[in-house]
């Protein structure tokens, strides 16, 4: 096979990934988030040997935290049942605390998460939770236990929901069998609490695939099923710190942005795919609406994030607008403006490293404005070994408009709300209509910045003349 055959028929494979790279690695960004935390391997506050005689399976080296919050003082940590020797799925540490690893705390007690006399604990297994403005921490428990070795479903599937302020269980409600296969895994939820009485939570299976929506104040939840929520066999392939794997995980990125007529646009994707996508939480939120197949189309496919565009999870923040997400087979956090259209040219990598960064898991945005990151080489973990004297586990913060300054999702205002349209199909038509300015596309600011943001339109011309001409010129090899 001659060369300039071999490059001529992968030009546009190239070309795609140059501009991904261009869009999400070539940024004016300038990683502006800390190393808050850091563990080589996870361990416990015991209070006493007695306490610690009470967890006889306890292993170090198989808790690994995967999902985080933050409340009020405290910044919760999920540590899933991956391996028996799990002390406590659900734990936190104190914000104040100065300790570069710090010890983890069971919450609500360590009693809830004791096994014995033939109980399991409070919450067996959980992966993501959700603290929301009414004081209460919504904990998605999977019921799982020893996932990668002989799975055993402890309890169901249930959402258990706490009182923040005296850490009491306000609820328990398990998800009814019908809304869940042999399959399923609810790995990840997003909360709508505009109304602390008229709360929605959104249950993403990756195996069903499925949305449970869950209603508050009716105390019932509804599946809802639709093609978008089902993976890419083209995107089930992954590379992280050089191990190579395949995955078939479903829908799993959440992320609600509010709107102005009581509902929010509920953006979505899987795991094994590029694609995301958006829907109104108006269809989500009406069980005969939702389950209708005359609302198929009120689904909206919004774009791709480009070769390796995989993303775990997501997250809105409501001030500025704009939609994180991580990037697990880049070891980045990237973002995106809604509003404008969402191509690889409106995507800004926020922060990449591969060695902070590796496989950043969880997502969340505080009340005062903070980004925090969780990344925790579960690839690793799950495939190879961990090495116990290095550090493993990362908390990553920052404030959100230091995090994106210097990409595109800096441009236009930064620090007051931006209004993001419903996803009725009036609606999102135009905002997918909507040309946006040329300076959101390309990165620099729109006043002084704006002779950068030439300078990287005019370089991204020339690589493509280049690239352009390097095709012309191998043609006649073939």
């Amino acid at each position: 096979m001659r060369f300039g055959g071999w490059l001529s028929r992968n030009f546009s494979a190239a070309l795609l990934l140059f501009f991904f790279n261009a869009a999400i690695k070539s940024t004016t960004a300038i990683d502006n988030l800390r190393v808050a935390y850091q563990w080589k391997l996870l361990d416990y506050a015991w209070p006493s040997d007695e306490m610690r005689s009470n967890f006889p399976a306890y292993q170090r080296e198989d808790n690994l935290p995967l999902g985080l919050e933050v409340a009020g003082d405290k910044l919760f940590i999920t540590v899933p049942r991956w391996r028996p020797g799990v002390a406590s799925t659900l734990n936190y540490i104190k914000l104040n605390d100065t300790s570069e690893s710090p010890l983890l705390t069971p919450y609500p007690s360590w009693e809830a998460h004791q096994y014995g006399n033939g109980r399991v604990p409070e919450v067996v297994s959980t992966f993501r939770i959700r603290a929301d403005r009414c004081d209460r921490l919504w904990v998605l428990d999977t019921g799982l236990a020893d996932i990668l070795g002989k799975p055993e479903q402890q309890a169901p599937p249930t959402l258990v929901v706490y009182d923040l302020v005296n850490d009491q269980v306000l609820r328990k409600f398990v998800i009814p069998e019908t809304q869940r296969t042999a399959d399923s895994l609810f790995a990840n939820i997003a909360v709508e609490d505009a109304d602390c009485k008229d709360t929605f939570a959104y249950l993403a299976d990756l195996g069903g695939p499925g949305l449970v929506v869950y209603s508050w104040q009716r105390n019932i939840s509804w599946l809802v099923k639709h093609h978008f929520f089902h993976p890419d066999p083209q995107s089930g392939e992954f590379n992280v710190s050089g191990i190579a794997f395949q995955w078939t995980d479903g829908l799993f990125g959440l992320a609600l942005a509010p709107g102005g007529d009581g509902y929010s646009t509920l953006y979505f994707h899987p795991l094994c795919s590029t694609m995301e996508f958006s829907v109104s939480t108006k269809i989500l939120r009406d069980p005969e609406l939702a389950r209708s197949s005359g609302t198929f189309h009120n689904f909206k496919a919004l774009g791709s994030r480009g070769p390796n565009g995989q993303s775990s999870v997501s997250f809105l923040d409501p001030v500025t607008g704009i939609l994180f997400y991580a990037l697990t087979n880049l070891n980045a956090i990237a973002c995106w403006k809604p509003g404008s259209r969402y191509s690889i040219l409106d995507q800004g990598r926020v922060y990449m490293d591969n060695v902070t960064m590796v496989f950043p898991n969880d997502l969340k945005i505080d009340r005062q404005g903070n980004i925090w990151v969780l990344s925790d080489r579960l690839p690793i973990f799950m495939y190879a070994q961990l090495d116990p004297n290095d550090y493993n586990f990362r908390i990553l913060t920052g404030s959100v408009k230091e995090a994106v300054k210097g990409t595109v999702c800096s441009m236009g205002s930064i620090g007051r709300p931006v209004q993001i349209p419903s996803s009725s199909p009036s609606s999102v038509d135009k905002m997918q209509s909507t040309t946006p300015q040329l300076s959101v596309r390309t990165g620099g600011k729109t006043d002084a910045a704006s002779g950068e943001s030439r300078t990287r339109i005019s370089s991204i011309l020339i690589v493509l003349l280049f690239v352009f001409s390097l095709k012309k010129s191998i043609e006649p090899l073939e």
